[in-house]
């Protein structure tokens, strides 16, 4: 049986490695190399790394430290590339098939498209036609009113803001060989992940979902990943914090039985 995955996500803001709250509030938590490396060591499944960056390019912020300045989020990409042993989604500001294989080239094993699949949707069914089903992502930010939940983007101000469970039909039917799908509710509160909409969604689609936003625990976590068919959990802020995070995330769900690769520790060459 295929292991479900745990996925530690990064986000990238003007050269500094954040922590994100209800994607309004952005703390520096450190350089943006050097997490990618734990990670590594510590034998995360694989890794989304996520450019939220607003302007085209990077401030050049960073010469109070000895840390990497980076001009693009592609120069980026060459350098945690060096230093990681896990496959790579990369994400933030995509617009074109150019985009696309420029990041392939330089160490991205998955493409995550947000906003440019919204704005121009056949853009996905392109990509995966050009690169490959299996290297595109979409990524959905969604917000649950608890009635229904709606897709929320803050790059497009004419959105019509279509029902989650339509999009996550569209993108499927487009060719998107995998969803991430991330509450913006839950996003740093640390409440639990939502697990009726992962629930619902993982029993509709056929392709893969990973649920993200909201962990708190590592029970959390086993949540998902055991009583929904999601096919992997996906968090950023509760890996930050706790040295060898992601061995004991792998420990505690593995010890509870969630179908995942026991725990265990890799030393980079």
């Amino acid at each position: 049986m295929k292991k479900k995955r745990v996925i530690p996500i990064l986000l990238l803001k003007d050269n500094w490695l954040v922590q994100s709250k209800l994607f309004s509030e952005y703390k520096k938590i450190g350089d943006p190399i050097a997490g990618v490396k734990r990670f590594s060591e510590w034998d995360a499944d694989e890794l989304i790394y996520l450019n939220i960056t607003r302007k085209h390019e990077m401030l050049l912020d960073r010469s109070d430290t000895n840390n990497f300045s980076f001009n693009s989020i592609d120069e980026a990409l060459v350098e945690i590339s060096k230093v990681s042993s896990m496959p790579i989604t990369i994400g933030g500001g995509i617009k074109s098939l150019e985009d696309i294989e420029v990041k392939l080239a330089n160490g991205a094993d998955k493409i995550s498209l947000n906003s440019e699949a919204i704005r121009n949707p056949q853009f996905v069914r392109a990509a995966s036609k050009e690169f490959g089903k299996s290297c595109i992502v979409i990524s959905i930010d969604y917000l649950n009113s608890g009635k229904n939940a709606k897709i929320w983007n803050r790059d497009i101000s004419d959105f019509k803001f279509p029902d989650l469970v339509d999009w996550c039909r569209e993108a499927e039917n487009l060719g998107a060989g995998e969803i991430l799908i991330n509450s913006v509710n839950r996003d740093g509160m640390k409440t639990g992940y939502d697990y009726d909409i992962v629930d619902s969604l993982s029993n509709m689609l056929e392709i893969p979902l990973v649920a993200c936003g909201g962990a708190g625990s590592w029970e959390d976590m086993r949540k998902v990943l055991s009583e929904t068919r999601a096919d992997g959990v996906a968090a950023a802020n509760i890996f930050h914090f706790q040295d060898q995070s992601i061995y004991y995330a792998r420990d505690y769900l593995y010890s509870r039985g969630a179908n995942v690769r026991p725990p265990s520790l890799t030393k980079l060459r």
